[in-house]
């Protein structure tokens, strides 16, 4: 299969306009998404291409939103809203969490809600407490609703193309870091010519590892890929797994890596207590405690807010450096 380099921000933008031109349903909506082309140019020249009708710019409501992707969801359309940042979904909670996640299961499976949510977080970008959070592990309470978090190119289109087919809510969670970090492993890369899908549900082995699985999703993954070649130059081989869909979280893919490792690493960008690295390590804990030969360590954010400054937010967040004493640690 013939493949190019996109960049994450490309990849998403060929994944909008290839689902827009098979499927006339398909329409994108959202605050600056139309004639500006989005704030960070995923949806550029959509408008140009698929007029007023089917790209919308919106009021600065996230709620109003949210409860307009719903209607539309209703009445026939497969809606691509973006919510700027992750940090105000939280704006549209009761919109998500009381009234999307719950209509297919209230109808008895009559009721069909094919809607997907885009959103970003930005940490690692400088933009400060309110625009940095990372809050997948809040919605892990809301079920009915999926949350696909990707963390290269290759996986983001493929990912979202799913995402609008699927007939379930979908919260889809961008990273802004991946935007524009030209150092992330997730910046820039292959992304094949011909039409693919990736499953919802399905963990990704990024790297294959026998002395310690790291897990990782987002942002992170481009820090455990780092983090990775810096613990082979020591002679120890991890297995570097991306999660890609948090709910429903592939447990199956995480179990068989730590039977096989017999260690694990988290790294992942939510707060530390009740983040996405405590529901992965209370399932290995219950499933797979036998196979452990150390301790499981989790590598989250500190429980407070990210600072703004540069140099501050860099000691706030998970790293490969992190991640390379944490497992150098472990091994030992």
């Amino acid at each position: 299969m013939a493949t190019r380099e996109l960049t994450y921000v490309e990849a998403l933008n060929e994944a909008l306009r290839e689902e827009m031109r098979r499927d006339d349903s398909v329409i994108v909506f959202g605050e600056e998404v139309a004639a500006a082309g989005g704030v960070y140019k995923v949806t550029k020249d959509l408008l140009k291409e698929f007029g007023p009708k089917r790209v919308l710019d919106t009021p600065i409501s996230e709620i109003a939103i949210v409860g307009a992707a719903i209607g539309a969801a209703l009445n026939g359309l497969r809606p691509v809203a973006e919510i700027m940042f992750f940090d105000f979904v939280g704006i549209a909670f009761d919109q998500l969490v009381t009234h999307a996640s719950k209509m297919r299961f209230m109808s008895g499976g009559q009721v069909k809600l094919p809607l997907v949510i885009r959103t970003q977080y930005s940490l690692g970008r400088s933009y400060g407490s309110q625009h940095t959070q990372f809050l997948a592990a809040s919605l892990l309470q809301a079920p009915g609703l999926k949350i696909v978090a990707p963390a290269t190119p290759y996986d983001a289109k493929g990912l979202l193309k799913s995402s609008i087919r699927d007939d379930d809510p979908v919260l889809f969670v961008e990273s802004g870091a991946l935007y524009v970090n030209r150092s992330y492993y997730g910046y820039r890369g292959p992304v094949p010519e011909e039409e693919y899908l990736i499953p919802l549900g399905k963990a990704d082995v990024k790297r294959v590892g026998d002395d310690v699985t790291i897990v990782a999703v987002s942002r992170t993954v481009s820090e455990a890929m780092a983090a990775a070649n810096q613990l082979e130059e020591k002679g120890v081989k991890a297995e570097v797994v991306d999660l890609r869909t948090i709910m429903p979280m592939d447990y199956e893919t995480i179990i068989n890596s730590v039977k096989k490792t017999n260690r694990l690493v988290v790294a992942e960008d939510s707060v530390k207590t009740g983040g996405i690295s405590a529901e992965v390590a209370s399932h290995v804990c219950e499933y797979a405690f036998e196979y452990l030969e150390a301790p499981i360590v989790r590598l989250n954010s500190p429980p407070m807010p990210a600072p703004q400054a540069s140099e501050l937010e860099k000691k706030y967040m998970v790293s490969a450096e992190k991640i390379v004493n944490a497992v150098t640690k472990l091994v030992k």
